[in-house]
């Protein structure tokens, strides 16, 4: 996750920005940027954010 901004709430942003203008999926982001889907999820929801895949965000 080296690519990814280590701060949190800059993180929090930067995927849900992500998500909103180029992936359908949190998968398919995971997956076209090479980052693992579990270490993003854990660090994320260690700042209490949780993916809502039906939003297709992290809230």
């Amino acid at each position: 996750m080296n690519t990814l901004p280590e701060d949190p709430m800059i993180l929090f942003s930067f995927i849900n920005t992500k998500l909103r203008d180029n992936y359908a999926s949190l998968d398919a982001l995971c997956d076209d940027m090479h980052i693992s889907k579990a270490d993003l999820v854990a660090k994320l929801g260690s700042a209490g954010f949780e993916y809502n895949p039906s939003q297709n965000k992290f809230w």
